[in-house]
């Protein structure tokens, strides 16, 4: 739930900041059925670090003062309870928050009744949990004034299978599991959605994954508006507004001179924010929250991609993409080519510097046919790839900070690459003597 305990410290828009899109949510769920084609899914998606969470933490609790949520769940791979990373509690949860929900009269009865007549319904699957505990109860609803309209659901991305009978997986199959029970409960979502009974609008938030954003471009088109956070909700300018109101509070505190930091500071951060709030924020986290002086700190901050510091004031975004780079199937093989492509960006780029098109990459690297889309599968938040029939566009990261985590041995650990021109030359090598490829095979530029 959003007001779960769990969630005390969990990230929030700071006032006045993300109002676009929030303002974008609520206006949906209130004034959805006026659009031309009304849509009963929005699906939240856009970068690692793009500030889903708390737009939809910020948005949940909009709706609850306004009486617009009916019920939401969070999910979360790194909550200290597997409540939050499994399935299994979803529809539970749901139901708890209907049955509390006093605008929907008889509901709850008809919930309890179920569960009183077959109190094993939490060890079936999600559908069947799902149609006894939610739809078939909400059935006949009247929606009057006081009603509420919508369900939140946070995270889709972060939902793990559980192992069963004791064996392990490997990395691949845990993939494909979790991938099965996300999979599992947008379908379950799609079909409640497509009931004309269903009284609810649903959110849901994720990273563009792989299985989650072919559910929704293949499967779920037909009733599904995407908000992706992107520059149309202008995040710099939250970003600036987040940093005044900081800076401000932290000056107050240390009794510093006004201004500070000067607006080059302020800008350059929002710079290499690349229009992700887990930078700027992680920043602030660190400059408030350590004991050094804060114009020491931030010099840190500043000079990091200069000088080696004991500190690090990104642990929270490092173990963001650890994790992230981690879902690879070849985590080791992703980050050395990640580092070829980005950090050793003069190899694979024209005599300009701009970088080769994204087929040319894969065809130059890989050392069997398919490994690039093996190699980043998972990785949809951290690295844009052209569709398979631009021939033109290059790989492109989503966040400048990935290359200096990646190039920092004490921040990536086994990730790291000590040559990103390794691999570069290794390939070129080979295919010159004709061991990958046929010269034939290799693509023109001219195409």
């Amino acid at each position: 739930m959003h007001d779960s305990a769990e969630r005390c410290d969990a990230p929030k828009c700071h006032p006045g900041t993300r109002v676009a899109v929030q303002d974008e949510l609520v206006d949906w769920i209130e004034h959805g059925d006026d659009e031309e084609d009304p849509k009963r899914i929005v699906w939240v998606t856009g970068p690692a670090g793009g500030g889903k969470t708390a737009i939809m933490g910020s948005t949940a609790q909009t709706c609850q003062k306004k009486g617009l949520l009916a019920c939401s769940f969070f999910f979360s791979s790194f909550a200290g309870s597997t409540n939050r990373r499994y399935k299994r509690c979803l529809v539970a949860t749901l139901a708890y928050q209907v049955v509390q929900h006093n605008a929907l009269g008889d509901v709850g009865e008809h919930i309890l009744s179920c569960i009183e007549r077959d109190p094993a319904i939490f060890e079936k699957q999600v559908e069947a949990q799902f149609d006894q505990l939610v739809l078939q109860p909400l059935k006949g609803l009247q929606m009057e004034a006081g009603t509420p309209k919508v369900i939140l659901i946070d995270g889709l991305d972060e939902c793990q299978a559980e192992e069963h009978g004791g064996a392990s997986r490997s990395p691949q199959e845990a993939a494909r599991a979790n991938e099965a029970d996300q999979t599992e409960i947008l379908h379950v979502l799609l079909e409640a959605a497509s009931d004309p009974s269903f009284p609810f609008r649903i959110i849901i938030a994720s990273r563009p994954e792989p299985a989650i954003q072919s559910f929704f471009t293949d499967t779920a088109h037909h009733t599904t508006k995407t908000i992706f956070l992107g520059d149309k909700y202008n995040p710099d300018a939250d970003m600036h507004l987040f940093l005044e109101a900081k800076f401000e509070v932290i000056r107050r505190r240390c009794r510093l001179s006004s201004p500070w930091p000067s607006d080059d500071v302020k800008r350059t951060l929002v710079k290499n924010a690349s229009g992700q709030f887990i930078y700027v924020a992680t920043a602030i986290r660190f400059i408030e929250g350590s004991s050094g002086p804060p114009q020491e700190l931030l010099n840190q901050i500043m000079a990091l991609d200069r000088q080696d510091f004991s500190a690090n004031p990104f642990a929270l975004l490092d173990a963001l993409y650890t994790h992230i780079l981690n879902s690879s199937p070849k985590p080791p093989l992703a980050a050395c080519w990640i580092s070829t492509i980005f950090r050793n960006t003069g190899a694979l780029s024209d005599g300009s510097g701009k970088p080769l098109p994204a087929r040319f990459t894969q065809l130059f690297l890989e050392s069997s046919p398919g490994e690039s889309s093996f190699v980043f599968r998972g990785l949809n938040s951290l690295i844009s790839t052209p569709p398979i029939d631009d021939h033109i566009s290059p790989y492109s990261l989503f966040h400048k900070s990935l290359t200096d985590f990646l190039g920092d041995r004490s921040r990536c650990g086994h990730l790291y690459v000590d040559d990103p021109n390794e691999l570069y030359t290794t390939r070129y090598l080979q295919i010159w003597k004709g061991k990958l490829f046929s010269p034939c095979s290799v693509p023109s530029l001219r195409r």
